[in-house]
């Protein structure tokens, strides 16, 4: 039985798909959350010895992260259609005549919306062809291309509550796994190159592992394998078909995952048939991948390519921050047009050269971290840049570091200036926003009770996801009502922080009833543990409402 040959070599579980922020027409929901169809991922162990990061690629086929000059990382032959639909469905290979209830809610919905197209397709012109062209150069369906709509509406930046990032949508863990380098200055799952390898290579895999069948690797590339691999040996034992359309144990989100796949491509196949018009999508690479051999400056590097900097992040979203990451990749995505401009601006300027440097000399009191944060960049980049072998700072050394070469709002699309505006337009005219700078121990969780908002909400509104990591001195927006912004005013200006030294015979218990807080709180706020014991003499800070305090 196909069930039985998979089930045999199928790894631990992975999974990439987030259907979360596609628009579409969606069915009544079970009782699975977002956060459930993620969990085979964040259960991964280890994976399967043909998913490595470099050298040969699963079954022999090398694997290829892109070359570092040309038009991208295969050549193709030379293209007879202007029109890349037209290439496009040359390369379709699913079986499009397939139609059904499930189908056709989700074709219905796209067929009557004509700006959908309209804005998907205008953000996916510089990625499309090169797509395409990795997907021929694979042999796989050209369908797949599509499969960003239905992820990310092509969206580079796109963000989802279960942490899955970038046009493919990957998470965190399977963003690693499939070679996706993920930190303050480069995110490769918002990488166009890295990502879209990775995504084609694990729904190879997949694909591979069910018997070339896109339907259920599609499935699994939304669910997580386990689930499918559940939902087929469930039918198995009740001796009914095991595809992908008779899998009735299924996610919600994944019943409709493939048949919005389906319908898209069976509304580019014949747009006529169901009145869309698709916008002219050019034959031609949009970009070209230039070899920068060290750290820019993006604004340095769109002023070399004659460009707005927006284009140069639009191209190159997987970097975070004002400048490429000092570890590389060291490769700019800029437009096919303007290559050659870049490069001969690029080979004027050497390397050292490439981002500006400002002299800072340490004054008392000053930290790595903290004088990092002021300067926008990390500890380890200004360790690196000065030989400091240690943590340890001296009063009047003299430290080089690097910096943005523009002020901040130049850098518009930077993660940081992306999360600002979020912050800005995420309230209603009648709430009250308030500015809370993160302390040592606080968690999102406590910050949302705290102001009388859920986690989800105060995620929302700071571009994050619940589960993201928040660090001491991060900024975040507060949107509440005047009723309850004056209500929480009124309570924090009863409460003071009191530094208390512990007695003999003291325990958080004690101390906690003695002042009114909770035993979690004064462990949260001293980063101890609520098992720790006290030692007397020992200095603890707590916040404590002076109404209720001895």
């Amino acid at each position: 039985m196909l069930y039985r040959h998979y089930l045999s070599i199928i790894p631990a579980a992975l999974l990439a798909g987030c259907q979360s922020l596609s628009l579409g027409p969606s069915e009544d929901t079970d009782d699975t959350s977002q956060s459930e169809l993620r969990t085979d991922a964040a259960k991964t162990a280890e994976l399967d010895a043909s998913i490595e990061r470099k050298g040969a690629g699963p079954w022999g086929r090398p694997f290829n992260l892109g070359s570092l000059e040309g038009d991208g990382p295969h050549e193709t032959e030379p293209k007879e259609s202007e029109d890349l639909w037209e290439r496009l469905r040359d390369s379709f290979s699913m079986d499009l005549d397939k139609d059904n209830s499930r189908i056709e809610t989700q074709r219905e919905w796209y067929a009557r919306n004509q700006l959908y197209f309209n804005r998907t397709s205008e953000r996916a012109k510089r990625y499309l062809e090169y797509i395409v062209s990795e997907l021929e150069a694979r042999d796989m369906p050209g369908e797949l291309a599509l499969l960003p709509i239905v992820e990310s509406a092509y969206d580079p930046f796109a963000y989802s509550h279960g942490r899955a990032s970038g046009i493919w949508q990957f998470i965190p863990e399977t963003g690693r796994a499939f070679g996706m380098e993920q930190d303050w200055w480069y995110d490769g799952r918002r990488d166009i190159i890295s990502s879209t390898e990775g995504a084609l290579r694990y729904l190879e895999q997949l694909a591979e592992r069910f018997d070339g069948d896109y339907e259920l690797a599609l499935a699994s590339y939304n669910a997580g394998w386990g689930r499918v691999a559940r939902a087929m040996r469930a039918n198995e034992n009740q001796g009914q078909d095991t595809d992908y359309w008779s899998l009735s144990a299924l996610p919600q989100e994944t019943r409709q995952y493939v048949p919005k796949l389906i319908a898209l491509a069976q509304i580019i196949e014949d747009p006529q048939k169901y009145g869309i018009v698709l916008p002219e999508m050019s034959n031609e690479p949009y970009f070209e991948v230039v070899d920068i051999g060290s750290q820019m400056d993006l604004a340095e590097a769109a002023e070399m390519a004659e460009l707005d900097v927006q284009e140069i992040y639009r191209l190159n979203p997987g970097y975070n921050r004002w400048a490429t990451s000092p570890d590389g990749p060291h490769r700019l995505l800029v437009p096919k047009d303007s290559a050659d401009t870049f490069r001969s601006a690029l080979a004027e300027v050497p390397p050292e050269e490439r981002i500006s440097w400002q002299n800072y000399t340490v004054s008392s009191g000053d930290t790595l971290i903290g004088i990092a944060r002021r300067f926008n960049t990390t500890p380890d980049v200004i360790r690196e840049s000065n030989d400091i072998q240690d943590q340890v700072l001296r009063e009047g050394q003299d430290l080089l570091i690097p910096v943005a070469g523009e002020s901040g709002e130049f850098y518009a699309l930077s993660e940081q200036k992306r999360r600002q505006a979020r912050q800005s337009s995420s309230g209603n005219e009648s709430d009250q926003r308030i500015d809370y700078r993160v302390g040592s121990g606080d968690t999102l969780w406590d910050i949302a009770s705290d102001h009388g908002v859920s986690v989800s909400e105060l995620a929302s509104w700071n571009n994050m996801a619940p589960g993201d990591p928040i660090r001491a001195g991060d900024e975040l927006a507060i949107w509440t009502s005047q009723e309850s912004a004056s209500s929480n005013s009124e309570r924090d200006g009863m409460v003071r922080r009191v530094g208390y030294t512990v007695r003999s015979g003291d325990s958080l218990d004690r101390i906690a009833n003695r002042f009114n807080v909770g035993v979690s709180d004064i462990a949260r706020w001293n980063d101890v543990s609520t098992s720790d014991y006290l030692q007397p003499g020992q200095q603890l800070k707590l916040y404590v409402d002076i109404r209720n305090s001895p």
